[in-house]
């Protein structure tokens, strides 16, 4: 609701609005734009009968605040009427490992694309495993092939599109009709999209999850994660995430929720600036392929037009054929470009990776040394500039 007692879910609006109104209350915030944040753990009753009755809209600080819950319908609007409930995790991984633990049990068969963000594919020949869940990886391209790889006891297929670092493009509606058809659900990691770009739940996704330390966040200041579920999905769910026992802080929650009304602003950023430089790129004489499914010329680009309303700064390239020193030159020479394990915050960053040792249904034999790349809201003429340094070092180096 907002101050006049219209919530603005009832009306449909485009996303930048729904962003900067979702889960405002300023009535019951006294006036303020933000909601207040809520430190606390203890929930007193007024009465023994609320007590018995469990009678109160928050009942422990573990499981929600009036903060928590700004955020819940701020992200319960922009994910859209699919959307049944969101759940608050500490971090990324915990969303994953949160939805695969609320949609498996021991016995269980789990499809898994094989492009997946490296530390999901490890809680599944970790945890999962220990806990009699087999996982079967498969290749994330073949589509409606994927029902070769089911079994009776499938319960679930977890995807990510574009995949993490090499950027293949899953046709997740098609895989997604295949396993609705076996009664299995379909999870689903949209943190290079977010919904500003890709509303996972209305192409067939039971549950969509984001690394909201990326680009929800924004500021590379915290670590946070979201489990969006749709109602079939959404009773599992809230159930496992109190059993286990998860959430996030009030002052992560806030910084989300701050995040967030910014999202489509930064979004746009750094999809223009990702594009200029992804195309400023793929004419360098040291660059052998760009991976970035917005590309007119990368394979995954039909199904990326056809699903997607947009692209953000995150994409990788791969060298043409260098010794380690040559690579090594070029990330010790940029400035601009920090060497760090994130992404989605208003700094540029660069990280070399081979996939070759983890792979498991596919082949990763790109031709060359890889790099993944974030472009942040720097300029875009500062960024070239600056890889223009490091492709010089490169270059000497190599020869």
């Amino acid at each position: 609701m907002n101050s006049s007692g219209h919530d603005p879910r009832s009306t449909p609006m485009k996303t930048e609005t729904v962003l900067v109104t979702a889960g405002r209350d300023t009535t019951a915030q006294k006036g303020f734009v933000n909601p207040p944040v809520v430190h606390g753990s203890t929930v007193l009753y007024p009465t023994a009968d609320d007590l018995h009755a469990h009678r109160a809209e928050f009942q422990y600080g573990r499981h929600g605040t009036p903060t928590t819950k700004a955020l819940q319908e701020a992200m319960m609007a922009l994910e859209g009427p699919q959307c049944a409930g969101v759940g608050i995790v500490p971090s990324g991984l915990s969303a994953i490992s949160t939805a695969l633990l609320s949609a498996l049990k021991a016995g269980d068969h789990l499809l898994v694309g094989d492009n997946i963000y490296r530390p999901s594919r490890n809680f599944c020949n970790g945890l999962l495993k220990r806990y009699g869940v087999e996982t079967t990886f498969f290749d994330p391209l073949i589509g409606a092939g994927v029902a070769k790889f089911f079994k009776s006891n499938t319960a679930a297929v977890l995807v990510e599109a574009p995949g993490s670092q090499t950027f293949e493009m899953a046709d997740i509606p098609a895989i997604a009709g295949v396993a609705h058809t076996h009664g299995a659900i379909v999870i689903d990691d949209n943190t290079w999209a977010t919904p500003v770009y890709r509303r996972a739940l209305e192409q067939g996704v039971d549950i969509s999850l984001q690394a909201a330390t990326k680009y929800i966040g924004g500021h590379s200041d915290i670590m946070f994660g979201t489990i969006s579920a749709n109602a079939k999905t959404w009773p599992r769910l809230v159930e496992t995430i109190r059993e286990l026992g998860v959430c996030a802080g009030p002052d992560d929650v806030f910084l989300a929720l701050r995040g967030l009304r910014t999202l489509s602003v930064r979004l746009a950023h750094h999809q223009r600036s990702g594009l200029e430089m992804a195309r400023w790129l793929a004419a360098r004489p040291e660059v052998l392929q760009v991976l970035h499914p917005a590309l007119e010329s990368d394979p995954g680009h039909a199904i990326w037009k056809r699903d997607f309303s947009g692209a953000s700064g995150l994409f990788s390239i791969v060298l043409k054929p260098a010794p380690q020193k040559a690579v090594d030159a070029l990330l010790d020479t940029v400035r601009l470009f920090g060497m760090g394990y994130s992404w989605g915050g208003f700094e540029s960053l660069v990280i070399p990776f081979d996939c070759d040792g983890y792979r498991s249904a596919t082949t990763w034999a790109p031709g060359g040394p890889a790099l993944r790349l974030h472009i942040g809201l720097e300029n875009v003429e500062d960024l070239k500039a600056d890889l223009e340094r490091g492709f010089a070092a490169f270059n000497a180096a190599n020869s």
